[in-house]
């Protein structure tokens, strides 16, 4: 998975998308498959404010984990709002080990959730 660096400030993998499209247009919903995806969206705090070198560092590191799960179809990293987007196929306990291992490399990633209400 490769990670590319846009002059609109976007960090994207997917294949061939143009910068500064809105995420509703260019995440994809299905695998090749046809499967339905999930995802899950982390902020990483004053990211953009920080020196090139530093926003370089964090892209790899989550570069690096997410080229190591083969569930992981998209991502795209924007540095406008700071938020890392993440589509991947749906697999129990998916999403919680890749933000356990995002988190380990990018301590201050959190990850942008709600609450499950009770059943």
């Amino acid at each position: 998975m490769k990670i590319r660096i846009y002059a609109s400030s976007t960090l994207t993998t997917a294949v061939g998308p143009v910068p500064g499209l809105p995420l509703w247009q260019l995440v994809p919903t299905r695998d090749s498959a046809g499967r339905r995806l999930t995802d899950f969206m982390m902020l990483i705090p004053r990211l953009r404010s920080r020196s090139l070198a530093e926003i370089e560092r964090t892209s790899r590191e989550i570069q690096a984990v997410l080229a190591l799960h083969q569930d992981v179809v998209f991502a795209d990293l924007n540095l406008k709002l700071n938020l890392l987007w993440v589509s991947l196929r749906p697999r129990q306990g998916a999403i919680s080990e890749l933000v356990a291992a995002i988190r380990l490399r990018v301590p201050e990633a959190l990850l942008v959730a709600h609450y499950a209400e009770a059943r």
